[in-house]
């Protein structure tokens, strides 16, 4: 009999996949490591998560030739890092998830997969996916409608204009169970940008949960100093 037809309640683990060398910023450093408002970009992130109640852990993948992330983040759980990460993003979570496996994670747990480079996550709105993917058959992220008015361009040229409704832009955290995430990625990572896309390719829904723009990920050389700014300013 397994643990969830026991009723034993789904634990909720975050898994930060951070070996990326952040090529698009610009930085001389892996850009999860470059500091803002005084701190690598990554220990503002695990600050946020940490904060979060009801996660029962946060796991964070890094590269195996990584030599920072101790000093980047002093007196973080060595137990909850994993040098397991891959050439892709969805190569390190499928070994993160391998890693909460061997940490006791069942499938019917939820796993909450976040971008490093979201640093200005608030606990808050993590609270709000869990509340809202709790009870739901697939899981969701947090997204936020698309407001502006979209082009489709080729060389800098505009050949259409993208009808916007209906349209999110993509978050972090995204959140499945790991019995779901798992196979999803196993079937190809062709195609598939984010955890949310993986799931979509087996045939399901996930639930868009509305987020602020001030989640945004860190990304271009210009994003820092704006992250800067609203860091600060809390």
């Amino acid at each position: 009999m397994t643990s969830y037809a026991m009723g034993l309640q789904p634990r909720c683990f975050a898994l930060v996949p951070a070996a990326g060398v952040g090529a698009r910023s610009g930085a001389a450093i892996p850009k999860q490591y470059v500091p803002i408002a005084g701190r690598p970009m990554l220990a503002h992130t695990l600050d946020a998560l940490a904060r979060v109640p009801g996660l029962a852990g946060t796991l964070v993948v890094i590269s195996p030739e990584d030599d920072q992330f101790e000093a980047a983040v002093p007196g973080f759980d060595a137990a909850w890092v994993a040098r397991s990460g891959g050439a892709t993003r969805a190569d390190s979570v499928a070994a993160g998830l391998r890693e909460l496996q061997a940490r006791g994670a069942q499938a019917h747990d939820w796993v909450l997969v976040h971008d490093a480079a979201r640093c200005l996550l608030r606990p808050e709105w993590v609270s709000r996916l869990m509340a809202a993917c709790a009870e739901d058959e697939v899981g969701g992220l947090l997204a936020l409608p698309v407001a502006d008015t979209l082009k489709h361009a080729s060389a800098s040229r505009v050949l259409a204009t993208v009808d916007r409704a209906g349209k999110w832009a993509a978050q972090t955290p995204q959140m499945f169970r790991l019995g779901l995430l798992q196979p999803a990625l196993a079937a190809g990572t062709e195609g598939v940008t984010d955890e949310a896309s993986a799931i979509e390719a087996l045939g399901h829904s996930p639930l868009l949960v509305e987020a602020p723009m001030e989640n945004f990920k860190v990304t271009w050389p210009a994003d820092f100093e704006l992250a800067e700014r609203l860091l600060r300013s809390r």
